[in-house]
């Protein structure tokens, strides 16, 4: 079936029709939030950021989700579903209200990006509820349908906040009002998502009664031990390690690559704030067609190459155009690494996922990915830090560089030397053949 018919099948449910709409509205309205907050870092003219202002800038953005996110079930699975879908965007309206106020009234930054943390943080519990709450509204044999067709509902709806969130700052001015006014009207459209969330009943969405349920303490001090145990596993299992190690690499190389980026947009290729902004959306789109053409390719090609094989391949050629397209430093040459990072960096991604999938043994799948997530948010702040102490003020480095681009070329060797170009199922495949 198509996108448009799975769709089409899951909405005729009234109640996941509600469910759906909050979750559109909402990460809508973090479309906006998102531009606001990058906008601020990096492209207010009464503000001369600096690369480490940045680095806090996507600390504040991904850490929640690092951190938060593996403890978020715990509440979750005690609270009602319902109510958080109600009550959490009302509190995250008031801190958006809160952060508009502060920068209106030009406060420290610190104070800003600590409202700022407090907001994602609740998003990070009301996302999580969102995805817990989907087989309460859809009928057993739509289930895959339907987490089919929300997660990629949601990503084109937070796509299509941040384009109107730079659409109201061409309307309000790229001043400290203008950002404080698309805080504003990203807190009023999630208040918007608590309305369509309360027309579904207290109890709809679970969760259901268990009185063997441990205190939240014990589960809080589960999730820990849980996690160690999945480390453990995971690092004697050879090709899922190397899976984790390959895209860690990535993140951290092309955070390292996305900061720099952004201070040439901001101080080297121009002085102009707005036409840094406007430039530095290209590559940010190019980037976004890169993970598109991602999703179209990789299938393919594992289809000739395993993914054991098509990881290393993408890592290099990777860190081959980087630096020869980047080395020059010209604004096309960084348009067209955009894409090429997004296409190698997504299929990683999807490798990596492939193969975590497949070879990590069922009863730990659920602790690995929740490492996964880790790194995968946590080594893109960690390069941000980085960047923020290599970089110079206007963002050109030679050294930064070299490093993203010899890392990704080493990257893929130690990979190839991880795996032995082997798939961890082969010797179990072996054994069972003979």
């Amino acid at each position: 079936m198509s996108f448009v018919s799975d769709l089409r099948a899951v909405l005729r449910g009234r109640d996941f029709r509600r469910l759906f709409g909050t979750r559109l509205l909402s990460q809508f309205s973090d479309g906006i939030f998102q531009f606001a907050v990058v906008g601020y870092a990096f492209f207010t003219p009464e503000k001369q950021a600096t690369a480490a202002e940045a680095a806090v800038a996507f600390a504040v953005l991904l850490l929640p989700y690092s951190i938060l996110g593996p403890f978020a079930g715990v509440f979750i699975d005690r609270w009602s579903r319902r109510q958080i879908l109600v009550v959490a965007p009302i509190v995250r309206g008031t801190l958006l209200g809160l952060a508009a106020l502060l920068v209106a009234l030009n406060a420290p930054d610190w104070c800003f990006y600590a409202a700022a943390l407090a907001v994602l943080g609740v998003n990070r519990f009301f996302l999580s509820a969102l995805s817990a709450s989907l087989p309460h509204v859809v009928e057993g044999e739509r289930l895959l349908l339907a987490n089919a067709v929300t997660p990629t509902s949601g990503t084109v709806a937070t796509f299509i906040g941040a384009g109107t969130g730079y659409l109201l700052r061409l309307a309000f001015g790229s001043s400290h009002t203008g950002t404080a006014l698309l805080l504003v009207i990203s807190g009023l459209m999630f208040g918007f998502s608590a309305l369509i969330a309360s027309r579904m009943h207290r109890t709809l969405l679970g969760p259901s009664f268990d009185a063997n349920r441990p205190q939240a303490r014990q589960a809080v001090r589960n999730v820990i031990v849980g996690m160690i145990d999945g480390a453990r596993h995971v690092v004697h299992t050879r090709t899922p390690a190397a899976a984790l190690a390959s895209m860690a690499a990535h993140r951290f190389l092309y955070g390292m690559t996305i900061v720099m980026v952004a201070m040439l947009y901001r101080y080297y290729f121009t002085s102009n704030v707005e036409a840094g902004l406007n430039q530095v959306t290209g590559v940010l789109a190019t980037s976004g067609v890169g993970f598109f053409v991602a999703a179209l390719i990789t299938p393919w090609a594992t289809e000739r190459f395993r993914p054991e094989s098509w990881i290393p391949i993408m890592l290099a050629s990777a860190g081959v155009l980087e630096l020869l397209l980047c080395l020059p430093f010209h604004q096309l040459g960084f348009l067209v690494v955009g894409f090429v990072l997004g296409v190698n960096g997504q299929s990683v991604k999807i490798c990596a996922d492939t193969i975590v999938q497949r070879d990590v043994e069922d009863a730990y799948l659920g602790r690995v990915f929740s490492i996964y997530d880790m790194l995968f948010n946590g080594m893109f702040v960690l390069a941000a830090a980085v960047a923020a102490i290599l970089l110079p003020p206007n963002g050109k480095s030679y050294l930064v560089l070299v490093i993203a681009s010899v890392g990704y070329v080493v990257s893929a060797l130690l990979y190839r030397l991880l795996t032995g170009g082997t798939s961890s199922r082969a010797p179990q495949e072996a054994q069972e053949v003979t």
